[in-house]
């Protein structure tokens, strides 16, 4: 259980097995295949959501990447017939399907990983960014919570992390997560261990004006 994968409130994760994207920081690499031995039945997932009425406010399914589960519309409307709420962390892979499960969301944290010309070299995935930031603008029009959250490569400048900023306030995302990137299990072996360059006082004072809410994890 944690406060953290769903602001505010105190919720259950689930996480997604699969991934079309091969992101050169992951550290999840064992959830990035369709498949493990070592998934747990959705139905003990509802068994255990049962037990915890009155105790949990909130699901959330993470991954991987959870709009890959193309059942995942289905599970979604299963929890919130238990009378929990539902959040999604999402990379935004697939756009169209994230636009039919708005109805079924309370909150997302989408992950945005640069502008997206960036995409490319970190996804390793043509026309990546061109899906992730069509899921912002349907996520900015969706009328559900939303939260942004930007994993800085290590290879990255501040400014290029301000640069990405002035994009998204300008298209109005009002909730910024810069988040530290964690190396030691990067799938690409060549960024393991690399340390960025981090985000200094004065670089975290122009975001915080630019945005309702920022906040900086993992420094």
């Amino acid at each position: 259980m944690t406060t953290l994968d769903y602001p505010g409130e105190l919720a259950a994760v689930v996480f997604c097995q699969g991934c079309p994207w091969r992101c050169r920081y992951c550290h999840n690499g064992h959830l990035l295949p369709a498949r493990s031995a070592d998934a747990i039945p959705w139905n003990d997932v509802v068994r255990f959501l049962g037990r915890r009425r009155g105790l949990l406010d909130a699901l959330v399914f993470s991954g991987g990447e959870p709009t890959a589960q193309h059942a995942l519309g289905a599970a979604m409307a299963e929890v919130r017939a238990l009378g929990f709420k539902v959040g999604l962390h999402t990379a935004g892979c697939y756009p169209e399907r994230l636009e039919k499960l708005i109805p079924q969301l309370h909150w997302v944290g989408l992950d945005i990983k640069g502008l997206p010309e960036d995409y490319p070299e970190i996804t390793g995935v043509p026309d990546s960014g061109r899906q992730a930031w069509r899921s912002l603008e349907i996520l900015l029009g969706g009328g559900v919570g939303l939260e942004v959250r930007t994993t800085v490569p290590p290879t990255w400048p501040p400014d290029q992390v301000e640069s990405l900023a002035e994009q998204l306030a300008a298209m109005g995302v009002g909730s910024f997560v810069v988040q530290t990137c964690i190396t030691a299990r990067a799938l690409d072996p060549q960024w393991r261990h690399r340390v960025g360059e981090p985000l200094g006082a004065a670089a975290q004072a122009r975001l915080a004006a630019r945005f309702a809410r920022f906040s900086v994890r993992g420094a």
